[in-house]
């Protein structure tokens, strides 16, 4: 076989199914042996970018590994954003790009470019194929790395002439991760006792939960300790939140509640989550009174922003297996019902006039709108994410996708198309800002081609929303080219691609667009119209206590 042709096999070895992708020069040999496989659906995206973000929406709402293709030069740089995106979140994801011919490499030939030089720092590893040879290997173990430990995407770049020479291709059984925990009987002891000795424990769950489809685990873990829970950002979904149990979010938007918690408690357990500056802020001040379980698969995690009284490396399922086994019934009545008090005497609230179609509003509505369904929400970055964090219900896993550690604006609108595409018999809201929108709004054509059913929500306040909060909370009302008093007319921009658009400045107009867009199984854009100086509050200014937040604006 051709080198292209044992890429797609192996691919479809890998189980792969859907690739997004963008065609050109030095990549056209894979796609002429894509062109006679029927096991694989390719989906043009608008843009390189766009097909990275897919790939990554695909591998969060389904768990398997997103794959993307893209050509040389600049095809492959604009894979960038999308695999540090996916780097910094922990994402399984394999991009395939191509190069110039061997004989071109370092030559600075068209389209030529170093991408796994480029891409070094932000992906889990990456190859060079010298060889037909290795080949097939390489694409192999490519899946088995970004899958295995800590997830992460993986590059392979491939020179054109590699993808046309002739070689031996033999089918081989996909070799599964399984993980593999060491630790010893008396490390799970010494954790139990330091957990049943403690009078106010107190859970904070993160994305590791979910990458190692831990959730139904942590629901029992919590209900052995008996004690409060957080999910950060990225684990939102992973313990259901209609809980009595479940505080919310921790760090700077984070409840009252559950920053209260972390700072009152004497034993603060974090599992698969890895203490960011969002959420411990002043890192002096964080959980000060307590003593810290780190549980987390990468040990390079334990000890690097926070330091921890105790440590279990590992795989989550694995290790609280392990943990729900050895753990007595405990019971903390007191401290739960101080902490619930604390929660419903501090609910989220929306800082804008109650009367208004507000972002609040909008994320209840469509949760009660969809609560039968279980929706997956995908976000941009700022205030939207925020917004959708903190007034939807998430009860599942992988149900609320959103670029956490990159905090990429565009994101959004190409991991919902993943997403929908991913899991077809979801409903899929990919909730923007109009900055955010702005950035990868092409990809409505791909929407619109291959009726990918999303729900794009841009809550528009004509304005870079979270930016334009920071300069009136910390530099004194400056708004430095914030204002985004501009096209396009969203509404417009959609019906040009064929989609269903919608503007709204009521409740009653929001209510009419949404119940329309979601009976039409059809892609739309509905654009609500929200006060421009809406606050995401709580919030606590960088490099101060969590406990330090800011529950209201007089402006």
């Amino acid at each position: 076989m051709t080198g292209a042709e044992i890429i797609i096999k192996c691919l479809v070895e890998q189980g792969v199914d859907t690739i997004f992708g963008y065609p050109g020069g030095t990549i056209l040999n894979i796609y002429d042996a894509l062109y006679d496989c029927k096991e694989i659906k390719h989906y043009l995206t608008s843009h390189e970018q766009g097909a990275s973000h897919a790939a990554d929406g695909y591998a969060r709402a389904t768990g398997k590994v997103g794959v993307c293709f893209a050509t040389s030069g600049p095809g492959a740089t604009n894979l960038v954003t999308g695999l540090a995106t996916a780097y910094m979140d922990s994402i399984p994801m394999v991009a395939i790009t191509c190069n110039v011919a061997k004989s071109l490499l370092g030559r600075d030939s068209f389209q030529e470019v170093d991408i796994t030089g480029i891409t070094m720092p932000i992906t889990k590893h990456n190859y060079i194929v010298e060889s037909i040879d290795e080949l097939a290997s390489i694409v192999r173990e490519a899946f088995y790395i970004a899958k295995s430990g800590r997830q992460g995407p993986v590059l392979i770049d491939i020179p054109k002439d590699i993808t046309a020479e002739m070689g031996e291709y033999v089918y081989e059984k996909t070799k599964e991760y399984v993980p593999v925990v060491k630790i010893s009987e008396d490390k799970y002891i010494s954790a139990v006792k330091l957990i049943e000795k403690s009078k106010k424990p107190f859970i904070m769950a993160g994305g590791g939960i979910i990458s190692a489809d831990a959730s139904n685990e942590l629901v029992e873990f919590v209900n052995k300790i008996n004690c409060p829970i957080s999910t950060t950002l990225m684990g939102t979904g992973a313990y259901p939140q209609d809980n009595d149990l479940y505080v919310g979010m921790p760090g700077m938007h984070g409840t009252k509640a559950t920053n209260v918690a972390i700072s009152e408690c004497d034993l603060l357990i974090a599992i698969g989550a890895r203490f960011s500056d969002r959420v411990i802020s002043k890192a002096s001040h964080f959980a000060e009174g307590a003593e810290i379980l780190h549980i987390d698969i990468d040990a390079a995690e334990i000890n690097k922003n926070v330091r921890a009284k105790f440590d279990l490396v590992g795989d989550a399922k694995i290790i609280l297996t392990e943990l729900n086994n050895r753990l007595k019934n405990g019971k903390h009545d007191e401290w739960n019902k101080k902490i619930i008090e604390l929660k419903k005497a501090f609910p989220n609230i929306n800082s804008e006039n109650s009367d208004k179609v507000n972002a609040q509003y909008v994320m209840e509505k469509i949760c009660e709108e969809t609560k039968e369904r279980k929706p997956i929400i995908t976000t941009e970055v700022g205030q939207n994410q925020m917004w959708a964090a903190q007034f939807f219900t998430y009860t599942k896993p992988r149900t609320f996708l959103s670029s956490g550690g990159l905090g990429t604006m565009g994101f959004g609108l190409g991991a919902s198309m993943g997403a929908c595409v991913g899991k077809k018999d979801s409903l899929v809201f990919n909730i923007s800002g109009d900055g955010c929108f702005r950035m990868n709004c092409n990809e409505l054509s791909t929407l619109q081609y291959y009726n990918i059913p999303v729900i794009i929500v841009i809550l528009n306040n004509k304005t870079l929303g979270m930016v334009r909060q920071w300069q009136t909370l910390l530099y004194n009302k400056r708004y430095s080219q914030t204002d985004l008093d501009r096209g396009p007319n969203f509404k417009k921009l959609a019906e040009a691609y064929e989609i269903a658009g919608y503007e709204v400045d009521t409740k009653e107009e929001f209510d009419k667009a949404l119940l329309e867009s979601i009976n039409s199984g059809k892609p739309s854009v509905i654009d609500v119209h929200i006060d421009k100086d809406a606050f995401v509050l709580p919030m606590v200014s960088p490099n101060k206590p969590i406990t330090n937040q800011i529950h209201s604006v007089d402006l």
